[in-house]
């Protein structure tokens, strides 16, 4: 497994709010992409996922955790894991779209994550001027292939509302 790093050091926004996409790639196709929207009082991360990968939610391990029951788990898909920093803090807990149960329980392996789309969202507070900036983690994986991914986003702290998503459900922690 290769972890890519990438930072980006001034995205524009693009209209909607959205800044422009994070690009993850491997053997030079795109995998997986992240952008990102601050407005509102609120920070949008949307993941958008090529045909055959996946990515794991926020509490896969909790969930897991609660599947397994105290039995030996025979691997873990890392969660999506978002922190914020440089003039923006979480104000509340995260929320995410409804995690896919990728889950194969003959093998006792239990995973949640998300396939074409996906959002996380927190409500914010702001600490400085910004560009604040959300430090992603994750992992993205199709059935041969996971990719470990380790990214950031500045995020312009210029008050434009924050584009529309669907409803999304509280992170179980």
């Amino acid at each position: 497994m290769r972890t890519i790093n990438l930072c980006f050091a001034s995205l524009p926004l693009l209209a909607g709010g959205w800044t422009e996409p994070a690009v993850v790639r491997h053997d030079l196709k795109p995998v997986v992409s992240y952008r990102a929207a601050h407005g509102n009082g609120a920070l949008i991360v949307e993941v958008s996922l090529e045909p055959g990968w996946h990515t794991f939610s926020m509490d896969n391990e909790v969930l897991a955790a609660e599947k397994l029951a105290g039995k030996k788990s025979l691997g873990l898909d890392q969660p999506t894991a978002i922190s914020l920093s440089d003039g923006l803090e979480p104000d509340g807990g995260w929320t995410q779209s409804a995690p896919k149960d990728f889950s194969r329980p003959e093998l006792r392996w239990y995973a949640w994550g998300f396939e074409n789309k996906a959002y996380f969202s927190v409500k914010t507070k702001k600490t400085g001027a910004g560009p604040a900036k959300a430090s992603i983690r994750a992992q993205a994986c199709t059935d041969t292939v996971c990719k470990n991914i380790d990214l950031a986003i500045p995020i312009p702290l210029d008050g434009k509302p924050a584009p529309a998503i669907p409803a999304l459900t509280p992170v179980r922690r």
